[in-house]
């Protein structure tokens, strides 16, 4: 059964997390380019196997004792505010324009920029975290998903509008501390 509440926290927390990133920025110079439906199938499939490999790996640490997972999720939850609060702002990079705009190539063009771009990101450890903080895989893995679909959608669609009225350094503060107060929860449980 899906816990709406567990789905919730981790849409809220990877939704944050990932507009900062420099892959939602991909998405909206991609959706400025070519058919936004194209775009959004290629980045939707990359961002699925990702969250899948991450529940996996966090599903994995469920077998470690409570407290070895608390602790270690506190640790990476804080180290992840650290590097949201700390990092330096990405340059955009290039993207190859396929030579024809058909399905594949483009959708291929998403699907193989966000596979490696967000391979190792701090989302994906985010998300492997809190499938071992929760130990609900269904709940983190539809929760997160539909939060990095949620960002790839405002990226394509209508990421320039929200850059406008939503500061960036905004949306990162808030991850930061949501970031934070995790950690401290985590940590706070692996010691009583």
């Amino acid at each position: 059964m899906i816990s709406l509440s567990v789905m919730a926290l981790v849409f809220g927390v990877v939704f944050l997390a990932e507009l900062p990133d420099k892959t939602a920025l991909a998405g909206l110079v991609l959706g400025t380019r070519y058919r936004a439906s194209y775009v959004f199938a290629g980045v939707a499939a990359a961002f699925l196997l990702h969250v899948v490999l991450a529940v996996a790996a966090g599903s994995v640490l469920t077998l470690l004792p409570q407290q070895i997972v608390h602790a270690l999720t506190g640790v990476l939850f804080l180290g992840g505010a650290a590097v949201l609060l700390f990092k330096k702002g990405d340059d955009e990079e290039e993207i190859r324009k396929p030579a024809d705009q058909s399905f594949w190539k483009v959708a291929g063009t998403g699907f193989m920029l966000i596979l490696v771009a967000e391979f190792g990101d701090l989302t994906q450890i985010m998300t492997a975290n809190l499938a071992a903080r929760y130990d609900d895989p269904i709940s983190v893995g539809v929760g997160a998903v539909l939060a990095l679909w949620a960002v790839a959608g405002l990226g394509i669609v209508g990421g320039k509008a929200l850059m406008r009225r939503v500061p960036l350094g905004l949306i990162t503060k808030i991850a930061a501390v949501l970031m934070i107060a995790l950690g401290v929860w985590s940590l706070w449980e692996a010691v009583s």
